[in-house]
């Protein structure tokens, strides 16, 4: 390992003062850091690469909370990093994704420096929407991809096809399209499942859904999902992360599949998921 990529939250002073301390501890082991300001909190819809990450780096540090670490997959895998391992730490609030405190960071590096670290593959998203048939925009997403509507506006009805075949219509305040990862972001605040990350599956979960029968729903990780908009999709958007939003309009189509990159996220070497979980929803 020898060159080390640091993302650290914007306009914070604790994260800057933290990715400097561990620049320097980098670099007195003989490796390089590169320091590079999240730019999660961009609410922008572009696909395009950021130059600023060197392609060839072997570990990105990811300070921040979730929010800086979803906006910092992007980068990553924009940027043709995505094989390198994401270790996060916690300087936010709720962290199910940056799992590390502030004062496990230089513990925990000296065990990713000898090896001693697990990071298996996260499932992402890839979503895509087609308008008049055309590809217009595409986002990626780690956590979900969901359709919702403006705070006042009508349900919506939502028409889902997985692989090309009618399965219902929902019509509801939108609908959720989670990995495991997401599982336990805004996907449990609708009532969505938990799933352990290491497993393969897309998650459906509907938002306030006017039919009681419409409940969430497991999909294999291969299957690809289509969402119809009907003519109540006035006021609706395309959100991916919580972060980058698309507009829609009524007849569009929404293609969502597992995307073709995946990201490996170091676990914490000091506390399993159970443990995490259990902390953070204050279980027991």
């Amino acid at each position: 390992m020898k060159k080390v990529v640091i993302i650290h939250k914007a306009h914070t002073q604790e994260a800057l003062d933290l990715a400097r301390r561990l620049a320097g501890w980098l670099e007195e082991r003989g490796l390089a850091a590169i320091l590079h300001e999240a730019g999660a909190s961009q609410p922008i819809a572009r696909m395009e690469a950021n130059l600023e990450l060197p392609p060839d780096s072997d570990l990105v540090v990811v300070l921040g909370g979730d929010g800086t670490m979803l906006g910092a997959v992007r980068e990553v895998v924009l940027a043709g990093l995505e094989r390198a391992p994401i270790l996060g730490v916690n300087l936010g609030g709720l962290g199910f994704l940056t799992a590390l405190a502030p004062e496990e960071l230089l513990p925990a590096m000296d065990l990713v420096l000898q090896g001693r670290y697990a990071a298996p593959p996260r499932l992402m998203l890839e979503g895509q929407v087609l308008r008049q048939g055309q590809p217009a925009q595409r986002v990626l997403a780690l956590n979900d991809l969901v359709v919702n509507k403006a705070a006042l506006a009508r349900i919506i009805e939502l028409h889902l096809l997985v692989d090309d075949q009618p399965l219902t219509t929902f019509r509801a305040d939108g609908l959720i399209i989670s990995t495991p990862t997401g599982s336990t972001a805004y996907n449990l605040s609708a009532g969505g499942p938990i799933c352990h990350p290491s497993l393969d599956c897309i998650v459906v979960t509907p938002i306030c859904s006017f039919a009681l029968s419409n409940r969430p729903l497991l999909l294999g990780p291969q299957m690809t999902l289509n969402l119809d908009l009907g003519r109540r999709a006035q006021d609706t958007t395309l959100t991916s992360d919580g972060q980058v939003g698309i507009e829609l309009a009524p007849g569009d189509r929404v293609s969502i599949r597992r995307a073709a990159a995946s990201v490996r996220l170091v676990q914490s070497p000091f506390k399993d998921y159970f443990e995490i979980l259990r902390a953070k929803l204050r279980w027991g």
